[in-house]
């Protein structure tokens, strides 16, 4: 199959393309580390839910687990890449554990990962990703971008670009974006829409710069909203408005 074809298949499917970024929060409870399979499985069934109409790409935070970054060059005993490394290898935990409560409820998935690691996944390979997209595979894409130093928000917006996504979703435990964090500042203000450019002046910091610089250059829109808000992953995941959004002028003001 050409890349032609490919470029239209999801137009006609009917289905729409996302690219859904979940942070290691989704892997646990509130204020825990590790892996609580009930939780797991509560973001399966609506992913699941979404999946009949959605084509859907994942990539997996891991810092219920371990965070690279928690690791600075004053650190002792181990090197920041090292920890960049563990931090991607925890990602890649939590995509096995997400795989199988995913397959439990009769999705077909696939985990592919930018390290390569045949014994546990696929490696990340753009046009196989295509194709199990094609096909109504749920992908699962652990290890970050494979290089230390980039987050995995980076990876989402380089992975939405690579699978000509519609739209990056950004699953995390507040709302949405505020002009300061709301666990700490209860007086902060809460944004429906921004701009790509007023995100970045005003210095917030619910997606790295990196990534946001990455989606403006290309005009990706990105959604970020809140997935322990009953209902919220499976309403944006189907396009509606919940949390967010960040976007360039003209698609805000349309």
């Amino acid at each position: 199959m050409g890349l032609a074809e490919n470029k239209t298949s999801p137009t006609k499917l009917g289905k729409r393309r996302v690219v859904l970024k979940i942070s290691g929060d989704g892997f646990t409870r509130p204020g825990e580390r590790g892996i609580v399979m009930d939780a797991v499985l509560q973001l399966a069934e609506q992913i699941a839910r979404a999946a009949q109409t959605t084509e859907v790409a994942i990539v997996l935070g891991g810092g219920n687990i371990l965070r690279g970054a928690q690791f600075t060059a004053a650190s002792r005993g181990i090197r920041e890449a090292t920890a960049h490394y563990m931090g991607m290898l925890a990602t890649v935990i939590n995509g096995l554990a997400l795989q199988d409560a995913l397959e439990d409820l009769g999705c077909e998935t696939r985990l592919m990962t930018a390290i390569r690691m045949e014994g546990v996944a696929e490696p990340y390979i753009r046009r196989r990703a295509w194709r199990h997209l094609e096909k109504g595979r749920i992908v699962l894409l652990g290890a970050g971008t494979g290089r230390p130093f980039v987050t995995t928000d980076t990876a989402a917006a380089q992975w939405a670009l690579e699978l000509e996504a519609e739209i990056i979703l950004k699953a995390t435990r507040v709302d949405g974006v505020y002009s300061d964090d709301p666990e700490r500042n209860p007086h902060a203000v809460f944004f429906t829409s921004l701009t790509y450019e007023e995100y970045l002046s005003r210095n917030l910091g619910v997606l790295d710069r990196e990534a946001v610089t990455k989606c403006m250059q290309y005009g990706l829109p990105i959604r970020v909203f809140n997935f322990r808000r009953e209902g919220n992953l499976e309403r944006a995941l189907a396009g509606e408005k919940v949390g967010t959004l960040i976007a360039d002028a003209a698609r805000l003001s349309s």
